[in-house]
């Protein structure tokens, strides 16, 4: 089968990958999004799935708005393609495009659909606390993931995954589902299943609001929300700003989700009492880091970054702060 591939940053490189090595495809060509400037030197780099194309001889397209590009147009056009595959591309295709390949046009998207449809799936279902994602392939229409489904991945979500460690999981996942999809598609071995609009959630861009972070809420939203949109959330500590980019829960519900290393601070924790502002260090946990009051249970502060230095476990924090308990983090 031809192949034309769309696809941008690292979450889209393993599918590319499987697709080149695959003895029943062949990847005549990719689009991606055009080179920016990223790194703390600001130089111009391809983008993740450009260098992988580029290492294997692919051609590459990078058309800065595709459903305006008339060379790409009449380019993908003449690659008589039989399926376009899209992962994470970053741009709309227009039903012109769509109707070119001969199977159409195959997306595969980072959550159970129609849950989540939109440009940060992964993000917006840990922030939710999810237990359950997955990968979805579909047919594309001119919606927004709204076209029909073809086949599903499950994965299980733990209570310490964040979008890193979920997103590495989903994309091997795409890597596995879509050569059987594009095999199946072609065979006439699969029925297009419609999504219930109804049901449908959406997983929007993610605003630097988003990142702050409210003490007022209960210590599993913050910790969702930390590990969601990892590893960039803020608080302010000595009125200097704090990434806070790993956090553990400490309620009830969660020491069975929790590995060995954290079961020691149960009984710490059980001795503790809602007494205090939210953002209050509650307690200090020795060798491990401090534990935060929050609206409702406590929350340890595993991993952040103080504003100008490098991350740190949360003990190190509280060690080269000198760090009381009493003091806020946060506005008080």
């Amino acid at each position: 089968m031809r192949i034309v591939y769309f696809g941008t940053p690292q979450f889209a490189v393993p599918s590319l990958q499987t697709l080149i090595a695959h003895p029943d495809f062949e990847v005549v060509a990719v689009v991606t999004q055009p080179d920016k400037r990223r790194g703390r030197g600001k130089q111009v780099m391809p983008s993740p799935v450009k260098a992988i194309a580029t290492e294997a001889n692919r051609p590459v397209w990078q058309p800065a708005r595709i459903k305006k590009d008339a060379e790409t147009l009449e380019t993908l056009a003449a690659a008589q393609a039989d399926a376009f595959v899209v992962v994470a591309y970053g741009q709309i295709l227009s039903a012109q495009i769509l109707a070119l390949p001969r199977l159409g046009c195959v997306n595969s998207h980072g959550s159970l659909l129609p849950q989540y449809r939109g440009a940060a799936p992964i993000q917006w279902c840990l922030y939710h606390g999810e237990p359950v994602t997955g990968i979805t392939t579909m047919q594309m229409d001119v919606g927004m993931d709204t076209g029909p489904m073809l086949l599903e991945r499950k994965r299980a979500v733990g209570l310490l995954d964040n979008t890193w460690d979920l997103a590495k999981d989903l994309a091997e996942l795409s890597a596995e589902l879509l050569p059987e999809t594009l095999q199946k598609l072609d065979a006439g071995a699969l029925t297009p299943i419609a999504q219930n609009d109804d049901a449908a959630t959406y997983a929007p861009l993610i605003q630097k609001a988003d990142y702050q972070l409210d003490w007022s809420k209960s210590a599993r939203q913050l910790h969702n929300q930390v590990r969601g949109f990892y590893p960039n959330c803020l608080t302010t500590f000595r009125d200097k700003d704090l990434k806070v980019e790993a956090t553990v829960p400490l309620g009830d519900a969660d020491w069975d989700q929790l590995p060995d290393e954290f079961q020691d601070l149960r009984s710490q924790v059980e001795t503790l009492t809602i007494a205090h502002a939210s953002g209050t260090v509650a307690a200090i946990a020795k060798g491990i880091g401090p534990i935060i009051q929050t609206g409702q249970g406590f929350l340890l502060l595993h991993t952040v970054k103080p504003s100008g230095k490098k991350a740190q476990s949360g003990w190190d924090f509280a060690n080269g702060n000198r760090l009381e308990v009493g003091e806020h983090l946060g506005d008080v």
